[in-house]
């Protein structure tokens, strides 16, 4: 006689998890340094103006660091909608789809924002 314990279901992204959290941990780290940096300018650098903000993002490694928070920005946001799509999403095809356009959209916003930093 056979004894079954729990459910027969499937589990998909299980070997995520860990992963996924430590690195929603570590993205959100990164853009809240970022965002201290980008206030201590904003608050001690004097008055705000057009001038001013571009001379922020002038300097070359506030380009890289706003860069880099661009990226933990998107992998953070890929890590999050690729969670919520394999949870609440079951038909494998629209949830393949619904991939596909997030990372595509993230995509278009990397190129994006790299478009802005080099273009000041």
């Amino acid at each position: 006689m056979a004894i079954h314990h729990g459910s027969r279901r499937l589990v998909v992204g299980a070997r995520y998890g860990l992963r996924d959290w430590l690195s929603q941990r570590v993205t959100a780290t990164l853009l809240a340094l970022f965002t201290l940096v980008l206030l201590a300018q904003l608050l001690f650098g004097g008055p705000l103006g057009y001038d001013r903000w571009a001379a922020i993002f002038a300097a070359p490694w506030m380009k890289a660091l706003s860069f880099v928070a661009f990226l933990a920005l998107a992998w953070h946001a890929w890590v999050g909608m690729r969670n919520i799509w394999m949870d609440y999403v079951r038909p494998a095809g629209m949830r393949l789809v619904l991939e596909v356009a997030t990372l595509v959209w993230l995509a278009g916003c990397m190129g994006w924002a790299v478009q802005v930093l080099w273009r000041l």
